[in-house]
């Protein structure tokens, strides 16, 4: 019927969201977010972590089965290709602040693969509901630059109309009334697309040059 709404046109964490918190109150929190139905699979809250005082902020897609299972982001396999490539570009990986724009763990059950969990990427609507809580740990951390990895990510913070392959390694103003509050925003791919790819060590490579770019931001 015209005019009427999906359920989905309510979800929105904001809510559950509390004024004024600092890091430690804002993940305790979000621990309870129940914003959109993705909290009701996944196994935990994966709340960011970090430098409160990082200059760079590194903003992912989604936890991941690893990050699902241990509560923290980027702890799997494409965590350590990130801290890697930010180690070769400059960026020491213990002076940033590394986030997801979905703070659950989407996934789908394969029954030819077992038990095994396999990651599905959100839509617009449920990144956007998490948008207040990357919004909140942005005003929080209030870095002097934030890195997009991947299209996720890059659309969290740029709109819908983003799109990684044309936009990466470039400095980006983001919009002031979205997530970013205004801040510069490095797109890049997310690291998990350098253990999928043919020629690892090319797509490696790119990763590390748009890193770079982050990196000159910093002086």
């Amino acid at each position: 019927m015209a005019g009427t709404k999906s359920p989905e046109d309510a979800y929105t964490a904001a809510p559950f969201v509390p004024e004024g918190a600092d890091l430690g109150a804002l993940r305790e929190a979000a621990a309870g977010c129940r914003g959109c139905p993705l909290h009701r699979d996944a196994t935990r809250t994966v709340f960011g972590a970090g430098d409160p005082g990082a200059r760079v902020m590194l903003v992912g897609e989604q936890p991941g089965d690893q990050e699902d299972r241990q509560g923290k982001p980027f702890v799997g396999p494409a965590g350590k290709v990130l801290d890697r490539a930010l180690d070769e570009a400059g960026i020491d990986p213990d002076e940033t602040y590394v986030t997801n724009a979905v703070k659950h763990f989407k996934f789908t059950h394969v029954p030819e693969r077992g038990k095994r969990r396999i990651h599905k990427p959100p839509s617009l609507r449920e990144i956007s509901a998490c948008g207040p809580w990357l919004e909140a740990e942005v005003e929080l951390i209030e870095p002097e630059v934030i890195v997009a990895l991947g299209a996720t990510a890059g659309k969290a913070l740029l709109g819908s109309s983003f799109r990684v392959t044309k936009e990466r390694g470039t400095r980006l103003e983001s919009d002031a009334s979205g997530p970013a509050h205004g801040g510069l925003v490095v797109p890049t791919i997310h690291p998990s697309a350098v253990l999928r790819a043919d020629d690892r060590e090319a797509v490696y490579g790119d990763l590390v040059a748009d890193l770079r770019v982050a990196a000159e931001v910093l002086g």
